[in-house]
């Protein structure tokens, strides 16, 4: 006889059954797969540069993997010269110093997101999340127990949030903040006086600030990614700084991150990683190694095409009737609003969100961005510019057709 009871239990936890799939990689997977079925679709998508792995680099992936102690477990925290590396490229690059304890090497940015969130929430624990966000960090609070509090800042304000508008959200529930400068989905950059003063707030009332920094190398127009914690040094003891080779040096697939913070944090999550992956592909560490202490020449070279193509999607997007395109100063999207496309026919179809307006697009003239609701309100699209002039122009101009024909 079948235990009734038994048969009753849910088959998934519902910790993991919460967690919303990644938006932007099910839009990419999509892409890739209408691609591969002879479909000629352009993807926005992705958040990755279409540039390979600067060839110095990959050559020390290759000498490493030769190597008997590169096939062997290196510490959970990290290779100490990958460790060393992180702290002179943190002072190199935001003037920020830093010990090797501070630091933990981690399986990509992603992994340092998790990692941050689940050692200093707590269940119940609100953390403010400005928005437009990228899309993991709200399913990496609610893993960790916490309370996402969506903080949103529209075109007007250039997707930038205010201090007030963070003071009107914090509660006596509040511990933390999420601080993302150049920002994912929007390409936003805050200035350094306005870093300086969300710091000082956090530090006010004893908030801490989780700042993801991967995209600070990728800002154009005079703009400069001011980390929080030079802004604002006496909040070193309550801020966690994630980072990782990802983006700056074109390494996506190569899933090295790192987290920086106080020592007891680094502990704790050291202790968390040790029982959850242990240390980061080994290779990758030696390869992250070469990235991190060679100079950025290869850095700047990728920025010069990405400064040209935000120029170019930024225009052309502007020319189609009810998009409404801020030029962003950082990272490689930009996040356009596209209310006043809504609620129009094309085609026999009338989208009255984004997100119906994107699968629109992505079905009527395969091309393929992320729409807002995948990172807070609907009203916008996500489009990354990492691909090629050629794309940029042909993608944007099925999109303008299909607006106009309207």
């Amino acid at each position: 006889m079948t235990d009734s009871s038994k048969s009753q239990k849910p088959r998934i936890s519902a910790r993991i059954a919460a967690i919303a799939e990644s938006a932007t990689l099910a839009v990419d997977g999509k892409a890739k797969a209408l691609k591969a079925a002879g479909r000629p679709v352009i993807g926005f998508g992705a958040g990755e540069p279409d540039f390979p792995t600067p060839d110095y680099i990959v050559q020390s992936a290759i000498d490493a993997a030769s190597k008997v102690a590169s096939h062997r477990y290196t510490p959970t925290p990290g290779l100490p010269e990958l460790r060393d590396a992180i702290v002179a490229k943190t002072k190199r690059d935001s003037g920020y110093e830093i010990t090797a304890d501070q630091v933990l090497v981690t399986n990509g940015g992603k992994q340092a997101v998790y990692q941050a969130f689940a050692t200093i929430v707590d269940k119940g624990d609100e953390v403010l999340l400005p928005a437009p966000y990228w899309t993991t960090y709200p399913e990496a609070i609610k893993l960790a127990g916490g309370v996402p509090v969506e903080v949103f800042a529209d075109e007007t304000q250039n997707y930038l949030v205010t201090v007030e508008q963070l003071e009107a959200a914090r509660t006596e529930k509040t511990k933390a903040l999420l601080f993302c400068s150049p920002s994912n989905p929007t390409g936003s950059v805050y200035s350094e006086a306005q870093t300086k003063a969300i710091g000082e707030w956090a530090l006010k009332h004893g908030i801490w600030v989780i700042t993801d920094e991967i995209y600070e190398h990728l800002v154009y127009d005079g703009a400069k990614a001011t980390s929080i914690c030079v802004a604002v040094p006496a909040l070193a003891d309550t801020c966690i700084i994630l980072n990782g080779v990802a983006k700056t040096y074109a390494m996506t697939g190569w899933r090295v991150g790192w987290m920086i913070g106080p020592k007891d944090v680094i502990k704790a999550a050291t202790n968390l990683q040790s029982h959850l992956t242990s240390n980061v592909n080994n290779v990758a560490q030696r390869a992250a190694i070469t990235a991190l202490t060679n100079d950025l020449s290869a850095v700047h070279e990728m920025g010069v095409a990405f400064n040209r193509r935000r120029k170019l999607i930024v225009d052309l997007l502007n020319e189609i009737p009810g998009f409404e395109c801020p030029t962003p100063e950082g990272a490689f999207y930009v996040y356009p609003s596209v209310k006043g496309a809504l609620n129009k026919t094309y085609r026999g179809k009338t989208p009255k969100t984004s997100s119906e307006l994107a699968t629109l697009i992505l079905e009527e003239v395969e091309v393929a961005a992320v729409p807002g609701e995948a990172f807070g309100p609907s009203g916008y699209l996500r489009f990354s510019y990492a691909t090629s002039d050629d794309d940029i122009k042909e993608g944007i101009a099925r999109i303008k057709k299909l607006i106009t024909e309207a």
